[in-house]
């Protein structure tokens, strides 16, 4: 534990914040001391001046899946896709930068220095700093504190040390408060969104099935992604699309030997639904004890919005969660679901039914009632999640912004995900959302009636660079392409993706050039990317003598001892090299 922190002892009058220390973990308790009940509100628990210089860089995490922030102490930037400040409206102290959960400094010619929570049980944690202070602290949201009571707060991880073994401490610090939620394997599959959005149909469905089926692709989840249900918050009403409704086709998927699986949203509804207009008293409300809507505090939401938050103190709201997922559990047969939109049940906005519960715990609660209703052997997949509330209510983690058909994206993602490689098998199962390994195929009508194709513009290279990207994940497999168009080029390095190694990457640069995952001892993968517009050369060592082979392109490369040298690297292009030891 780094001697600089100072502990904040007396956080207001009449509380005493206690600590006590083991290695790089600190714990906290507060106590009222005083004849009276109190609000806690913020607590500062450690503070510093700050140690570092201004051009120091770092890495922060986000409280939203969505956000994460890096630069310098005095360039404070957004690397992730949405601010929780700007868009999100989560309030921050002015002249102050703050993150969530963790942070990770770079002192030029030190070893960095790791803060971070290494417990989410009621409250959420920030790391704030400026040129002059650096503050660990936690967002209290005015619970109550009764007379000689004293509450349990979060539990804080410092340590210096190599970038990777610091993040590895400090997952299993994580887990010793929050165990991981097993799953028997890495889920593959196929996703409907990225081809067909929330224009989904039933056909489209078994148009992909049929194709995955008779080209033998090793994809068991059949994704139906939003645009299935008729409203937002109403998931047993169904568009015209699926005027069969989605369990018979449910039903179907699992005849022809794959699983289906499904996306819900299950904490927000639109206000057209039945849900919100039969039963306003099971939201989220404002002030005056009206439901409150999405728009008036946050984000709105991007489809059907604004949104109404179901407010899982209610005992109501929890039994109709626990219900819609025990029915598509049970009956339609589903064993995965997909979650969306769930950050907005543990934004610290509105009244709620039981004002004793933190926004934390009220998530925690929803994520149970999910649980219980989808079963010990479903699979849940947590999207646009507040991060440190989802350890041990998920089983895998989407840990990136939606992939798209440009390069922009693609680059992009490989920084979000790399980002968090390192909570891959410890804290959840990552997701770095679908591969894509085709153009999309733009239907053209011409003045005749005539029909013809065209295709975007993404290069080969750019499509090697994501195949590659989600190797390096060491997560899920899922295509976004329309299975029934790839081309047999495509769809042979699709294959070579399954099933997933199951190892993530860890990188030797902040910059994500080169990385490497250790299969077993005889067997390794080493990754370069070349995220820039003009060639690289990319070197790694290796201590053993290896036949290399590249996965992407499926070609064996020869021999190589002590270094692999990769010459002139093109640009937007990426290689994955099998490393197997000759004995």
């Amino acid at each position: 534990m780094e001697n600089f922190f100072k502990v904040n002892t007396s956080p207001c009058n009449g509380l005493r914040l206690d600590e006590s220390r083991q290695g790089s973990v600190c714990r906290f308790t507060i106590t009222n001391e005083s004849d009276r009940p109190q609000r806690i509100g913020d607590i500062t628990l450690l503070s510093a001046k700050m140690m570092f210089t201004p051009d120091t860089e770092f890495y922060g995490e986000g409280y939203n899946m969505l956000s994460q922030y890096g630069g310098t102490i005095t360039d404070f930037r957004l690397l992730g896709s949405f601010s929780d400040y700007d868009h999100y409206k989560l309030p921050r102290p002015e002249g102050m930068n703050q993150v969530y959960n963790m942070a990770v400094f770079y002192p030029k010619g030190e070893s960095p220095l790791l803060i971070g929570f290494s417990s989410c049980r009621r409250f959420n944690g920030w790391i704030r700093f400026n040129t002059e202070v650096l503050e660990i602290a936690l967002n209290c949201e005015n619970i109550l504190i009764g007379a000689g009571e004293t509450f349990e707060l979060e539990e804080i991880f410092i340590e210096r040390g190599d970038r990777n073994t610091l993040l590895n401490n400090f997952a299993r610090a994580i887990s010793v408060n929050h165990p991981k939620k097993d799953f028997k394997k890495i889920p593959t599959g196929w996703c409907s969104w990225l081809v067909y959005g929330p224009n989904i149909t039933a056909k489209n469905i078994y148009d992909n099935l049929d194709a995955i089926k008779e080209n033998g692709l090793d994809l068991e989840y059949i994704q139906i992604d939003d645009g299935y249900q008729a409203h937002w918050g109403d998931w047993f009403d169904f568009t015209d699309k699926f005027e069969g409704g989605v369990k018979q086709v449910c039903l179907d998927i699992k005849a022809k030997g794959f699983e289906p699986a499904i996306w819900v949203a299950p904490f927000v509804a639109e206000r057209d639904s039945a849900l919100f207009k039969n039963h306003p008293d099971w939201f989220v409300r404002d002030e005056n004890g009206e439901p409150l809507a999405s728009d008036k505090v946050t984000f709105g939401g991007w489809r059907c919005a604004p949104w109404y938050i179901l407010d899982t103190t209610n005992p109501k709201a929890l039994d109709y969660i626990k219900t819609v997922f025990s029915v598509m559990r049970n009956e339609w047969q589903i064993k995965y679901f997909k979650l969306d939109a769930i950050v907005w049940e543990a934004l610290p906005f509105g009244v709620r039914y039981d004002g004793t519960k933190t926004s934390v715990e009220a998530f925690k609660m929803g994520m149970d009632a999910i649980n219980e209703g989808a079963g010990d052997d479903s699979f849940i997949l947590g999207g646009n999640s507040p991060m440190w509330p989802s350890i041990g209510h998920v089983n895998g983690m989407r840990v990136t912004n939606d992939n798209c058909r440009t390069f922009w994206h693609f680059s992009q993602l490989a920084r979000e995900c790399f980002n968090r490689n390192w909570q891959h098998n410890r804290l959840w199962i990552n997701d770095p959302d679908t591969v894509l390994l085709q153009n999309e195929i733009i239907r053209i009508v011409g003045p005749d009636g005539s029909v013809s194709y065209g295709e975007g513009k993404i290069t080969d290279d750019e499509f090697a660079f994501n195949a590659a990207y989600t190797l390096a994940s060491g997560g899920m497999t899922l295509s976004g392409d329309d299975v029934s168009r790839l081309t047999p080029k495509n769809m042979d390095i699709l294959r070579r993706l399954l099933p997933p190694t199951g190892v993530a990457a860890e990188f030797e640069t902040k910059d994500f050039t080169l990385g490497r995952a250790v299969l077993d001892e005889d067997r390794e993968i080493i990754y370069a990317f070349n995220f820039e517009n003009t060639e690289k050369d990319v070197s790694a060592r290796i201590d053993k003598r290896c036949r290399i082979y590249d996965i992407i392109e499926d070609k064996e490369l020869g021999v190589c001892e002590d270094e692999i040298c990769i010459r002139g690297l093109r640009p937007h292009h990426a290689k994955a090299l099998l490393c197997e030891k000759i004995k």
